[in-house]
């Protein structure tokens, strides 16, 4: 088995002692595993605050860019987890995630939270891929 850490000059650093992502080499498949990612830009400040669906785009556009270091698409995605601030909210997510998600569909866990690490951030996505 071999592993790596994955991180995207696109996207601001990390806030903590993480990377944006880790590959796991294992046979013929290539798992990745993708922090949660927010809505930050590449210097770290908040897009769309208040804005959920400007939010959610920021973070699909910053997931994108995590998943082209190792040449994925959304396509290679097998599961999501949403963190959101607010479950009334989830239509308008479900609506730009539609825009990301056309052709696959994956696995998907949604959870209102208190809050995030930051005041303003209202949805945070973590994911797995697997490329073969």
């Amino acid at each position: 088995m071999k592993k790596g850490m994955i991180d995207s000059e696109k996207l601001s650093k990390p806030l903590g002692p993480y990377s944006h992502g880790v590959k796991v080499k294992l046979g013929e498949a290539t798992l990745l595993f993708i922090s949660g990612i927010v809505a930050f830009d590449s210097q770290g400040i908040v897009v769309g605050k208040g804005d959920i669906k400007a939010q959610t785009r920021q973070v699909l556009e910053n997931l994108k860019a995590i998943l082209e270091v190792e040449g994925a698409t959304f396509n290679d995605i097998v599961r999501i987890t949403n963190y959101y601030t607010n479950f009334e909210d989830y239509p308008r997510i479900a609506e730009i995630r539609s825009q990301y998600f056309a052709d696959w569909l994956p696995a998907s866990t949604g959870i209102e939270v208190k809050r995030l690490i930051h005041k303003d951030l209202l949805i945070e996505i973590e994911a797995t891929a697997v490329i073969e």
